[in-house]
């Protein structure tokens, strides 16, 4: 994954398995936080961040049409700032990675899945408050 530099903005490509740590910047030498925001993948990048995470990841299928994700969207946010360190959040848009909404069965969306270890934990449909998601993301 790309990660910018908060402070230079330079570029960094940072492995999946270090998205949950800090870290610094390859330019300007500065601590480059953990990813502390929800990280829109592609299957390539989901793979590599599911099979690869040492914490915890919290996935959100879901799409620009769909009302209720718009709705969950400021709740995955919030989940993924409180848990920066702690656990990762991705986003899948159902519209360009479909093969990947089928490999796990998502047929109503917002659609969230926690894997643990490379294995799916746990799954639900359905518009959910961040501390819903945190209940999930730790249980």
């Amino acid at each position: 994954m790309i990660k910018v530099c908060p402070h230079c903005q330079q570029k960094n490509r940072i492995p999946a398995k270090f998205l949950a740590s800090q870290g610094k910047c390859g330019q300007c030498k500065q601590v480059m936080p953990a990813s502390d925001t929800p990280l829109d993948v592609n299957a390539t990048d989901f793979d590599d961040i599911i099979q690869q995470a040492s914490v915890p990841v919290l996935v959100d299928f879901w799409a620009s049409w769909c009302g209720p994700c718009q709705a969950a969207a400021p709740e995955v946010a919030k989940l993924a700032k409180s848990n920066a360190g702690k656990a990762l959040v991705l986003k899948v848009n159902t519209e360009q990675q479909q093969a990947l909404a089928a490999r796990y069965g998502v047929r109503s969306i917002p659609f969230f899945a926690v894997f643990k270890n490379g294995q799916i934990h746990w799954q639900q449909a359905g518009l959910m408050s961040a501390a819903q998601l945190n209940q999930a993301l730790h249980s």
